[in-house]
């Protein structure tokens, strides 16, 4: 096999296994969550549970359950009821805060009380880590006995922004080097000896590109601009088909006219010229294109 299709090879591979490496990377950073983050989540909802159990034993309920706390978004639950309840604005809001002061990675929050029914908002509160945002209403009015549903919205916390730049940065670093792997294996529109200036061998033939010669069993055979640019083809593929369209689109298309004959024709004068090896021949692929035949 040429040396030239070894290298290429092995940048094809080189940039597969590290668009490959990239990609691990990314899903690595994108999904996983350290133990103590997991931990964290945990916590956070059997605070929001205990947040529900409060307001029912305010509102003189010692006996009914709260439901599971549901996770309706990436970063909001809902605290739901079994029975309607009454509350009072000032102390849902002092319970809520009081508890939350407790989970490390809530500090930016808002609060909706909605009506079971119409999933109309009744009462909500933001809360932020700088006590001047706040946004605190209503206070000290009681609510009517009725179905309501406690709905919670985190502000996203560090580690997740964190984690969604390097997702999105990974991203990016993958389609750039796609682009690249894309680039590097995409066929070239024309071969020329200046770009192969290699020496193939197959069977008992030396094949130099850049001098435009054959030699077999020490015999020099020229070639002309076309016969080389022609076998230069089968060479980089020996022992595969290579279609009738290709060969003449890549030798014949720069030039701006492509004759049906003159691609049969060349091939017959190849053929001739690689007679005095019987393990190389061009042999003809009916009804796809023509085969450098290579036995070893």
């Amino acid at each position: 096999m040429p040396i030239s299709r070894n290298l290429l090879s092995g940048k094809r591979n080189y940039l597969l296994a590290l668009i490959l490496l990239s990609f691990i990377a990314v899903i690595c950073v994108a999904f996983s969550r350290t133990d103590s983050e997991d931990y964290d989540i945990a916590r956070r909802e059997v605070l929001l549970r205990r947040i529900g159990h409060e307001i029912l034993l305010q509102s003189g309920d010692s006996t009914t359950r709260v439901l599971p706390v549901k996770k309706i978004a990436e970063n909001e639950y809902q605290i739901r009821f079994e029975n309607e309840f009454t509350f009072q604005t000032d102390s849902l809001v002092n319970t809520t805060q009081r508890l939350l002061a407790k989970d490390p990675i809530a500090s930016d929050y808002v609060v909706n009380v909605l009506n079971c029914s119409n999933s109309s908002v009744v009462y909500g509160f933001a809360v932020s880590k700088n006590k001047k945002e706040d946004i605190i209403a209503c206070i000290g009015r009681k609510q009517p006995v009725s179905c309501y549903r406690i709905t919670i919205k985190f502000k996203p916390d560090g580690i997740t922004l964190a984690r969604n730049k390097y997702f999105l940065g990974g991203l990016s670093f993958l389609a750039f080097v796609s682009f690249i792997f894309l680039r590097s294996i995409k066929p070239r529109k024309a071969l020329s000896i200046d770009e192969n200036n290699k020496i193939f061998t197959f069977g008992s033939v030396l094949f130099d590109a850049q001098q435009r010669q054959l030699l077999i069993n020490k015999i020099s055979i020229d070639l002309t601009g076309t016969e080389t640019r022609l076998l230069l083809i089968f060479a980089l593929s020996p022992n595969e088909t290579i279609e009738r369209s290709r060969l003449q689109k890549e030798i014949w298309e720069d030039e701006g006219v492509i004759v049906g004959r003159s691609l049969d024709m060349f091939i017959s004068k190849l053929r001739k010229k690689l007679e005095l090896d019987p393990n190389s021949n061009i042999v003809v692929i009916r009804s796809k294109g023509y085969k450098l035949e290579v036995n070893t």
